[in-house]
Parts: structure tokens; sequence; C-alpha cells
């Protein structure tokens, strides 16, 4: 079967950036599946998707559990027959800490959630994206990547392995109706940011519900960039 509305899985959905995009998608009209850790806060996106009149399938997934997400596309394709966008919001800070100093543990989570998770979801949920009149991805990103800093290395090197995935998929999408991109959000009003910055004030800095809409806008048929490396604008 497949589904007349556009539908967007949103990892990372049950708070953040991730939470923001989900609602902001359900209020344009899309059908989110929302994909995070916490069970009841997924249940409470829920709630508030069906209180803006939206639809939402729940999935309860660790994205560093890698064979869980190879699982995800024929469950998928069999209730919904595509998929029209895909919004990586999740990511993991880990610590910081110098290069000698970083364990085993926080380099597997670092490069397990924000490099070989989206490699995962690629692989899975390309074929969905493909029966997409306009497949459209949209992964975040830092400016870490590009301007790595002494104590971020597990991070910054987790999200330049991502921007060199994503870039590398995009050219290869040159051919076919899908559009990958990444997305720096900057700095925002997130419990990563805080833990990064304890002593910042976070009143000043744009909320996750400023930044939504600039990654929904990227998930529109209307979005034709591809392979492009975009930052928010305040």
């Amino acid at each position: 079967m497949t589904d007349s509305k556009r539908i967007a899985l949103v990892t990372g959905a049950s708070r953040g950036i991730g939470r923001a995009v989900a609602l902001e998608l359900a209020r344009r009209g899309w059908r989110v599946i929302a994909v995070a850790r916490a069970q009841k806060a997924l249940e409470k996106l829920d709630d508030q998707i069906r209180e803006i009149g939206g639809e939402a399938t729940l999935i309860p997934l660790d994205l560093r559990d890698l064979n869980a997400i190879d699982q995800l596309a024929a469950p998928l394709f069999e209730r919904f027959g595509k998929l029209d966008g895909l919004a990586a919001c999740a990511g993991a800070l880990g610590s910081l800490t110098p290069v000698h100093q970083a364990t085993p543990a926080v380099m597997d989570e670092t490069i397990a959630v924000n490099f070989l998770a989206n490699q995962r979801l690629i692989r899975a949920l390309h074929p969905l994206l493909r029966e997409s009149d306009a497949g459209r991805a949209v992964f975040v990103t830092s400016g870490a990547s590009r301007n790595p800093k002494a104590y971020w290395s597990p991070y910054a090197a987790s999200k330049a392995a991502l921007d060199a995935l994503v870039i590398s998929y995009a050219a290869e999408l040159n051919v076919t109706p899908i559009k990958a991109n990444l997305f720096n959000p900057g700095p925002t009003r997130t419990a990563m940011r805080q833990k990064a910055f304890p002593g910042e004030d976070p009143m000043t800095l744009p909320a996750p519900e400023d930044v939504a809409p600039a990654i929904a806008d990227m998930l529109a048929p209307a979005y034709t960039q591809n392979g492009a490396w975009v930052q928010f604008e305040r």
C-alpha cells in the first residue's frame, strides 16, 4: 500500500531538534515516523502530534543497535510503500577529552551514533526513498566537523566522517530524484549544548523550534540542492 501523505522518518525525535522537526512536519501535513530510544518521550510526542491533527508512527530504537536499523525497511515498505523524507537528527556528544585519553567506549558511541547509524539508515532506507517522487534526506552535522578544536576529537571526527559519507552519497544520487544534504544548526538550545557549555545562558540561543522549519523546508519536493552543507541563519 502507498500512503497518499508525504512520509518522513525522524531520528532523535524524542527531544531537541528531532522532536521540533517531527512537530513541524506534522503541522505541514506529513505523516511522521518518530525514532528514538525513550518510549515515554515518544508517546508524549505522539500526543502532541495528534493534538495538532497529525499522524505518527513510533519506533523505539537505540541507534547503537546497528542490526536493528537493518530491520527497519521491510515493515515500513509493507505499511507505507515509500519514504519521502529522512531527517537524521540524533547525535551523541561523547566526552570532551584529550585525544590520548578518549576511551574506546566514548569513541565507539560517537562513531556509532553520529556516523555508522547514518550509513545503516541510508543502506536500509534508500530503496524506500527511491519509491518517492522526490525523496529527500537531511543529516544534522556540526561546525565541529570543519573546525575541530581541542578536546572535541570524538564528536568532531564522527561528524567529519558523516559529512564525507553524505557528500559521497549525494554524488551517487545525481541520476535519481533523491537529494541528500547536510544541515548545521549552529549553537542551539538543546540538552547536548548545555552539556558541552554548562556555563552558557541557553536563552541567548535559538530554540529547536526556530531551527526546525529550515530542516522541514529541505525535505520538501521543491528543495533541489544536493550535496550541500547548509548553515542555519538566525
